[in-house]
């Protein structure tokens, strides 16, 4: 699998800041995305499943793990990838490069509307579990995601597999 679309939102030197790779996965189930929220941290604001890349791992492989670990949903198929794009974190308080990779999963299950979940071993180093909050949102009425990950939500509408 390779992305097929690559954005850098920045033209200045990044030589001296450290690059994480970080995978991003909008989760379809028929014209909803899947989001949730921080259940005992509100500020976090919605999100999409996501994390980071592990040591030997492709991003791809990365997606679907972090997608069932966070979600629990467990029959996802992997649609395509969305691109990727280099993000400065600076803006959001860290000094790093954040090389993100996005994946469009669709569940082929009817899910549930709501659920709780958890992530038992969080990729910030902070201590689990931390309980999330899961809900589908409109495609078509996506609210602004926490930390500018609805960046590529243009390209997952602009794709052939998703018809609004």
């Amino acid at each position: 699998m390779h992305c097929d679309r690559k954005v850098n939102l920045f033209v200045f030197s990044w030589s001296a800041l450290p690059v994480r790779s970080k995978v991003y996965v909008y989760i379809t189930f028929q014209h909803q995305l899947l989001v949730f929220e921080h259940v005992d941290f509100p500020q976090a604001g919605i999100q999409v499943p996501g994390g980071t890349v592990e040591f030997g791992e492709k991003p791809h492989e990365a997606a679907i793990r972090e997608a069932n670990e966070e979600s629990g949903l467990e029959n996802l198929r992997l649609v395509r990838s969305l691109g990727s794009l280099d993000r400065d974190m600076r803006e959001f308080g860290l000094a790093e490069i954040h090389e993100r990779y996005y994946f469009h999963l669709v569940c082929d299950e009817i899910p549930p509307q709501t659920w709780i979940g958890f992530e038992q071993t969080p990729s910030d180093g902070s201590q689990g579990p931390i309980k999330f909050k899961f809900y589908w949102v409109l495609l078509q009425a996506v609210p602004a995601l926490a930390g500018k990950t609805d960046e590529m939500l243009p390209v997952l509408h602009d794709a052939r597999d998703i018809s609004l």
